[in-house]
């Protein structure tokens, strides 16, 4: 086992041959050692058969943990157990790659495939499958959204407007925690959690001003998966994450650029690495197409705008001087 932390974050890597149950004591003693008492690992019993082979990496943000998991091979039972004196935890799984399956005593198996989540609260046991899968994970604090929950598991798919937003403010939080200042981290944390109500109530209020920078990063995580969308458009994004076109506008204000703006950068980006193709590198009008631009026209402009060069100076030698 491996084990790094620095300012806010740590990482963990059980994927060496163990038995179950050591390569699960293993996480747990490391993620204590680095993490501590505030933030428990999930209390989990090995099955019998199987391993128990994991990597994860993680942010700790004031009462709240984000952890990005990829399990070679999980089987086990999530106990639901917590120290003495500490609160429940609420846990959401995001899964993004193959299946993460639970199976809790009336309710059944669910499994839970890629683009989808799953939200639980710590108490029932519930058996848990995950092979070559890769999951988001959040473990909050009950207050709040406990009374919501109950011993339910809650599913639903990762592409809906409150979840957009809700994984915009992760991936904020995701690079940011190791800067942020105590009071920042408590705020990080409090939009969680209205986030996640969000989720639950189906309804965010995107208007409000702590989530202006939560609406920027869902619009440009959205946008950087469509840049080759003929259709991609403020008002494009603005409907997938159910706001006006005039909140979106307000969100990126905050970030001194455009929405507009930072699709046309960006596509401008992706232009610029298809010209370091080694091979089979497209021609200056067969890029231009791909990435959107009206015209090779329009592109040659913007590219020169930006990089101080045409396309075809920059391919011609990419490694001279130029604005970026």
């Amino acid at each position: 086992m491996t084990v790094t932390v620095t300012s806010g974050t740590f990482a963990l890597d059980v994927t060496e041959e163990h038995p179950a149950a050591h390569g699960y004591d293993l996480f747990r003693r490391g993620w204590e050692r680095q993490v501590g008492e505030a933030y428990p690992a999930p209390a989990f019993t090995p099955g019998s058969t199987g391993e128990f082979r994991i990597s994860a990496r993680a942010v700790t943000a004031y009462e709240s943990v984000i952890a990005d998991v990829r399990s070679r091979s999980l089987v086990g039972t999530n106990t639901g157990g917590l120290p003495p004196g500490l609160a429940d935890k609420v846990l959401m799984h995001v899964v993004r790659r193959d299946v993460w399956s639970f199976d809790r005593r009336g309710e059944g198996r669910v499994a839970v495939p890629a683009g989808h989540f799953m939200l639980q609260r710590s108490g029932p046991p519930t058996s848990e499958t995950a092979r070559h899968t890769a999951a988001t994970i959040l473990i909050l604090p009950s207050s709040g959204l406990g009374p919501l929950i109950g011993d339910r598991l809650i599913t639903g798919s990762a592409a809906s407007a409150e979840m957009r937003l809700l994984l915009g403010h992760v991936h904020l939080v995701e690079q940011t925690a190791p800067a942020l200042t105590p009071a920042g981290a408590q705020a990080a944390h409090h939009a969680l959690i209205e986030l996640v109500k969000g989720v639950l109530g189906r309804r965010a209020d995107p208007a409000e001003p702590l989530l202006g920078p939560t609406l920027a990063q869902a619009a440009k995580d959205l946008a950087d998966r469509r840049l080759t969308d003929p259709g991609l458009s403020p008002a494009a994004l603005a409907r997938e994450l159910n706001v006006s076109v005039r909140t979106l506008h307000r969100a990126f204000a905050c970030t001194e650029e455009t929405v507009a703006g930072y699709i046309r950068g960006r596509r401008l980006e992706r232009a610029r690495l298809d010209l370091l193709a080694p091979t089979g590198r497209r021609s200056v009008s067969e890029i231009a197409a791909h990435w959107q631009f009206a015209d090779s026209s329009h592109f040659i402009r913007a590219f020169k705008s930006r990089y101080g060069r045409t396309p075809a100076e920059f391919a011609r030698h990419p490694t001279s001087g130029s604005r970026r």
